[in-house]
């Protein structure tokens, strides 16, 4: 089972089965053992979502650490972004219960060590997994402490010193913000009182069941509310965030879905403007537009696989300023290295502050390309079906497999990978043209 739970880089599953007090109690005795092992601070702090279950995974987690003489710092409800700013700035390991964007029944944990660095299957989740199966030996020392501590007013804080002073005091925006019923119902209020916007909230109520729509702005179906809102009340811009709100999607002016490279780029252009010749991060299924935006502002654009730990620990080796990813998460050098869609937000407001014209306009230079979107099927045999694929094109076009398989023409690409946290193959493509990425697509698509 814990294989099944333990992902690529978090762990996720069903509440009732999988993800039980039981299962946290352990992971708690567990991660307390692999941080005295990696010599890490002895405090842990813990972040909730609004999820039914998170309480109770927390509470029964805080046990199975101070059981182990560990101490623990529980900050209520947090976005993940938040957890990663209590981690940095106290310089402690940490651990926010949320299953992000997956439906109700679904929970997990987001593990990091101090200073939010990333834990990932490679950096510890393996080790962890080994020891909650071979049992740890209960500690002889006394049980930790557990106390509480307030710190939205100070992640508020820290994001907004981010910005030079009176950027968010220009041009009057108007904001309608979709928080799917997740944490940017609690950090978006503290935001937003503080900047020069009109807000109008969408499902600010915190419900873990999602009575409005899942927390999942990567489906179109999820994000149809939010844009007829903005079109509706002639707002500006329109920020649709997931259920941990550390991911963040963008609709413009008309209603339609900002593409997430073009926030990249348009991240990337004002990062090289205050760090020039930085490196800057993309994932390998950014369009290509970000990689040239990159190249053309002066930076130096490095190819990640897909996934967080892997983009914060290539920002690590490589000192980039800025990483992106396709799938909304955005991850800033001066943040830890950790993703917040709240801080991508503000990058996006700032720009829009700082110019008359509108957010499709102010985007237009880095929409250079037309893109499926994300594409998951349902196969039975991802290897397989990845496999297909590979020999009808491997001997024709570049080919890699730094994550899942990527082809690449003279005017098209296309990359199928399988889900880290779904029982899905992911297929993106993207072309010089409409009809060229539709007959690439269909093509892959009737493959698999």
């Amino acid at each position: 089972m814990l294989e099944k739970i333990i992902k690529a880089y978090d762990i996720r599953g069903l509440v009732k089965d999988e993800v039980t007090p039981d299962f946290s109690f352990s992971l708690g005795v567990a991660f307390a053992k692999f941080l005295e092992i990696e010599r890490e601070p002895a405090t842990i702090v813990v972040g909730e979502d609004m999820r039914p279950s998170s309480t109770p995974l927390a509470d029964a987690f805080s046990d199975g650490a101070t059981s182990q003489g560990m101490d623990v710092i529980r900050i209520g409800l947090a976005s993940t972004d938040m957890l990663y700013f209590a981690s940095g700035k106290l310089n402690l390991p940490g651990v926010m219960f949320t299953a992000s964007h997956n439906p109700a029944k679904y929970n997990g944990m987001k593990l990091c060590k101090s200073g939010a660095r990333p834990i990932g299957q490679e950096s510890g989740l393996v080790k962890i997994r080994q020891l909650i199966e071979e049992g740890v030996p209960m500690s002889n020392r006394p049980v930790g402490n557990v106390r509480k501590q307030e710190l939205l007013n100070e992640y508020v804080d820290y994001l907004l010193a981010r910005f030079p002073k009176n950027t968010f005091k220009k041009r009057k925006l108007k904001v309608v913000i979709d928080a799917g019923n997740g944490m940017a119902g609690f950090t978006a209020p503290a935001v937003m009182e503080r900047l020069n916007v009109e807000l109008i909230p969408m499902y600010f109520e915190l419900d873990g069941n999602f009575p409005n729509h899942e927390a999942n702005p990567i489906e179109p179906e999820n994000l149809k509310a939010l844009q007829k809102k903005v079109k509706k009340e002639k707002a500006d811009i329109g920020l649709a965030f997931d259920g941990d709100a550390d991911r963040c999607f963008l609709i413009d002016e008309n209603g339609d879905l900002v593409n997430p490279s073009a926030l990249t780029g348009l991240i990337a252009v004002r990062e090289l403007k205050a760090n020039p010749g930085a490196t800057i991060i993309y994932n390998l299924i950014s369009s290509r537009a970000v990689a040239e935006v990159i190249s053309e502002n002066g930076g130096i654009a490095l190819r990640s696989r897909v996934g967080h730990s892997y983009i914060k620990t290539l920002m690590a080796e490589s000192g980039a300023v800025f990483g992106g990813e396709h799938s909304g998460h955005f991850y800033f050098g001066d943040f830890w290295r950790a993703d917040s869609g709240m801080l991508a937000a503000l990058y996006a407001l700032a720009e829009l502050m700082a110019t008359s014209k509108s957010l499709s306009n102010l985007l237009e230079p880095y929409n250079r390309y037309f893109s499926s979107g994300e594409i998951n099927s349902k196969v039975k045999d991802a290897s397989k079906s990845i496999k297909l694929v590979k020999d009808k094109y491997q001997n024709k076009y570049q080919v890699d497999e730094l994550d899942g398989l990527t082809v690449t023409a003279e005017n098209w690409w296309f990359n199928l990978r399988p889900s880290n946290t779904e029982p899905l193959l992911r297929l993106n493509v993207e072309a010089d043209t409409q009809k060229q990425m539709a007959e690439i697509r269909d093509t892959v698509l009737n493959l698999i």
